[in-house]
């Protein structure tokens, strides 16, 4: 590959970005696999120095090298089980409140808090496109765009529906709520080709609301793009250009559109659409009790966390990463 892009003729090629994005990827993991075995080298070296001796510095100094060893293991380890198709690629998240009134409104944007929190921490980018604010509190719906590589093979397991317990902080009586929201994760790909016909499309402009600077609600920057065959809808309103709005909106359509075309093929569409049109009890892949104790439990795995409150900031690896080796 660097070969192929020291040639002159490199530069008027069609997939030169994508050439140059793959060689970036494949010089780290050569560099992290060096890193590895050099980590590897010192610590057998030690490991031979120490034999039969007990010698406190040099074995301080083998179990020093050794955790950034461990380490680094696991997280080649994890991602050896992120082989799908569209595992490195960017992700297209969206929540939605379910059952539960302001309640499932205001957990949801709990889990947009937890989701954000978690990029974060990975060093991911992320852009919230689409806000549609709830009556009284949190939000009825929310779509990110989440850019990284493997953004989409850490995150595709958290598709499906989240149930949270608490006493409800809207209710005068302090009651104890159940409430839902479902999360829908689906790749952003470069090799989608989609051809979508201008008659197809219905576009609306709208001022923006809910999260941003001094633009909102001031012009109508905000863009909303139904296809008319499939139903689907599809809005921006993160930007202050009417224009990026749309460029972000039609790259969100042809993600959903290659999904659906995809499950179609694999005639799940039917069945995927009634789990996500279930959005109460029953359906849920994890839930999150904070009344009459605090726990956190993943009805797939099994895994369980008590601390709720790190969950709820963003650490939520080991769960993701117990889904990836189930279904590995």
């Amino acid at each position: 590959m660097e070969e192929e892009t020291s040639q002159p003729e490199f530069r008027q090629g069609e997939n030169q970005l994508k050439i140059l994005k793959e060689l970036s990827y494949l010089k780290e993991k050569r560099a992290r696999w060096n890193k590895l075995l050099s980590f590897y080298e010192d610590v057998s070296t030690l490991r031979e120095l120490l034999g039969e001796e007990e010698d406190k510095d040099l074995k301080k100094e083998m179990e020093d090298k050794l955790l950034p060893l461990e380490r680094e293991v696991e997280k080649l380890q994890i991602e050896s089980l992120l082989k799908g198709k569209h595992d490195r690629a960017n992700v297209i998240m969206s929540i939605h409140s379910g059952a539960g009134g302001t309640d499932s409104c205001d957990w949801a944007e709990m889990l947009l808090r937890m989701y954000l929190s978690w990029i974060t921490k990975k060093s991911y980018r992320a852009r919230v496109v689409e806000w549609i604010a709830g009556e009284e509190a949190g939000i009825k719906t929310v779509t990110v765009v989440v850019e990284g590589v493997f953004a989409y093979g850490y995150l595709k397991g958290e598709v499906g529906i989240h149930r949270l317990v608490r006493i409800s902080p809207f209710d005068t009586a302090h009651r104890r709520h159940t409430s839902f929201a479902a999360v829908d994760i689906i790749p952003e790909t470069e090799e989608i080709k989609i051809e979508i016909k201008d008659n197809d499309l219905k576009i609306d402009t709208f001022r923006a609301s809910g999260p941003g600077g001094q633009h909102v609600n001031v012009t109508d920057s905000a863009i909303r793009i139904t296809h008319l065959p499939t139903g689907i809808i599809v809005q921006c309103q993160d930007q202050r250009s009417q224009h990026k709005n749309k460029a972000t909106a039609m790259r969100i359509l042809k993600a959903r559109l290659h999904n659906l075309y995809e499950l179609e093929k694999e005639k799940e569409s039917k069945k995927r659409h009634e789990e996500k049109a279930r959005i109460e009890w029953g359906s849920q892949v994890r839930s999150y009790v904070l009344h009459p104790y605090t726990l956190v439990k993943d009805h797939r795995t099994h895994i369980e966390k008590g601390d709720v409150e790190k969950v709820l900031k963003g650490e939520i690896d080991e769960f993701i990463i117990a889904s990836l080796k189930k279904s590995a």
